[in-house]
């Protein structure tokens, strides 16, 4: 595959890689790393990229209400989505901003899509996320409907991407505003 030389044509690669990644679960960009601003500094964790809107500049991820990550955002609503490609050669760092969704249609229609899935049960649990438990695989409450499902909106403000290959590195930030080459 020859290489990509026009910034706009490589964002419209990363946006086809982004929604081929929401809907390939072995696509490597599907469980990129969410870094927030927590109490003690920063904070890092595996998500999961369920829903790609490249006009909106959306990534959407599933999370418990109660999770650590979901205060971290009310309190600083800035991240950062860390994603690796070996196939590619391509690191994405996506400056988002984030937002919580709990109710109205797009929790509801969300939820209505998952809730019948092996997926619905880490939103079920009578305890949140990180609660410390006796033994590894406490009981689920599966009459509970939706209590602690939320949708986090993460809306790209820049990705930088860089393209590690063996005829020389390429870096980029890609913004809205414009895009420009960086130093890798």
């Amino acid at each position: 595959m020859p290489r990509l030389t026009s910034l706009p044509v490589i964002e419209a690669d990363v946006w086809a890689e982004l929604e081929r990644a929401a809907a390939d679960l072995q696509h490597p960009w599907r469980t990129p790393v969410l870094a927030t601003a927590g109490h003690d500094g920063a904070d890092a964790r595996t998500v999961v990229m369920r829903e790609v809107d490249p006009l909106q500049r959306q990534l959407l991820i599933y999370s418990d209400a109660r999770a650590g990550k979901v205060a971290q955002l009310a309190s600083q609503p800035r991240g950062m989505l860390v994603m690796w490609s070996a196939a590619l050669g391509w690191q994405l760092r996506c400056l988002v901003r984030l937002r919580l969704e709990t109710s109205g249609l797009a929790v509801s229609s969300r939820w209505a899509r998952i809730k019948l899935s092996p997926a619905a049960q880490d939103y079920l649990s009578p305890l949140a996320p990180g609660t410390p438990i006796p033994q590894p695989h406490a009981a689920r409450d599966t009459t509970v409907e939706r209590q602690f499902f939320s949708v986090i909106c993460a809306d790209v403000l820049s990705v930088d991407w860089l393209e590690l290959h063996a005829q020389g590195h390429r870096r980029a930030r890609l913004a809205p505003e414009g895009h420009s080459w960086l130093a890798p």
